[in-house]
């Protein structure tokens, strides 16, 4: 090819964001640069801030990316969607299986969210990830019932992921049921 043409390339932000989030998981944010983000892909350089202007942008669509899995298996459960079905034994059901599946990617999700903390730009994704999990769990609760079981469910994942604890999905249904019903 001559130089100077480009070759069209359509998966190629799709092959950056990918790139991106392997990089996280292997190195942590810290490791993650438009560098980084390039050579993991094998793309040039330019293509990497040709589709994100900033670090911050490449981040935030890492973290739309990662959020897609947990919030989308509560969305698409049949377990979730039946009104007469046990939304605590359920919900507990499906946290152990999101975090028996794949530990690393979980960690890698969470250190994408709680980047938020230090960089704003990602708050509003990281917002639009509790705001998924609320109104997916809405049509089986009210909205502040929905608010905490979010809440709680992610003070019981950090939990396993920080102390390394294994999983205790009874004692989950128990916390979960609690907040169901108050009092």
């Amino acid at each position: 090819m001559p130089a100077g043409v480009r070759r069209y390339d359509p998966d190629r932000r799709q092959r950056i964001i990918d790139a991106a989030i392997r990089v996280v998981g292997a190195k942590g944010i810290a490791g993650l640069s438009h560098r980084s983000a390039a050579a993991e892909a094998d793309v040039p350089l330019g293509s990497t801030t040709y589709h994100f202007k900033t670090l911050d942008d490449l981040l935030v669509a890492a973290l739309r990316q990662a959020n897609e899995g947990f919030a989308q298996a509560v969305a698409d459960s049949a377990a979730l969607a039946d009104p007469e079905g046990d939304l605590a034994g359920a919900l507990a059901r499906l946290l152990g299986e999101f975090l028996a599946a794949d530990r690393g990617r979980v960690e890698l999700e969470y250190e994408l969210y709680l980047a938020a903390l230090r960089r704003p730009a990602l708050r509003p994704v990281a917002a639009e990830w509790c705001e998924a999990m609320s109104a997916a769990l809405t049509p089986r609760t009210d909205p502040v019932t929905a608010r905490a079981l979010v809440a709680v469910m992610d003070g019981i994942s950090l939990q396993v992921l920080l102390t390394d604890a294994t999983y205790d999905e009874p004692r989950t249904r128990e916390i979960l049921g609690r907040v169901l019903r108050p009092g």
